[in-house]
């Protein structure tokens, strides 16, 4: 069952909160204030619906900060909205976004596919982390075996071999043996 965090400016207003429940979902519904951003640490919800006017660009701002620490779907209601709140809004990665769109009957199909959104974000920023660190550990490598070809007039293919060996006799990976060698190069400059 996903647990919903639902946060609202006016807590008087229950048609998303019943939707929510109708469907099947935990929900806790709390007024929004300042404190909102130590709540959502605290309570570690599946997921987050704010029913707001219009979003703050300092709550933007802490989404922003609080999806970088640990993410999680969010979903935005809102009335009233400008264009540079909706730049902010694709900066902060919020999942779903409705303009004065509010309908009893939408709440489902609105939650799935920003949990959907969500979660390909996820891979795709998992993927661009994991690329960057293999680039990163090519460019390591690369420059480990010029520093074997230069100081003791490996060929490529001794370089590439050698430090292959080093990783595998000390259990760490190749990036890793690289960046040692690089490293102590640069220790001996």
């Amino acid at each position: 069952m996903l647990n919903v965090l639902l946060i609202e400016s006016d807590l008087d207003n229950t048609l998303l909160e019943n939707s929510i429940k109708d469907i099947g979902y935990q929900c806790l519904k709390i007024k929004y204030g300042p404190a909102v951003l130590a709540l959502i640490k605290d309570i570690t919800p599946d997921a987050l619906i704010f029913n707001l006017d219009t979003p703050s660009k300092k709550l933007l701002a802490d989404l922003k900060a609080l999806n970088d620490q640990s993410p999680l779907p969010v979903i935005m209601f809102v009335n009233d909205t400008t264009t540079d709140i909706i730049n902010q809004v694709i900066k902060a990665d919020i999942s779903a976004f409705i303009v004065d769109g509010l309908q009893g009957n939408r709440i489902n199909t609105i939650i799935n596919v920003a949990i959907a959104r969500f979660k390909h974000q996820q891979a795709l920023k998992y993927a661009l982390e994991e690329a960057c660190v293999k680039l990163e550990d090519r460019k390591q490598i690369d420059r480990a075996k010029a520093i074997l070809i230069k100081t003791q007039n490996f060929t490529e293919h001794e370089a590439y071999h050698t430090l292959r060996k080093l990783a595998m006799d000390r259990n760490i990976t190749l990036g890793e043996m690289a960046k040692n060698v690089v490293a102590m190069s640069e220790l001996f400059k």
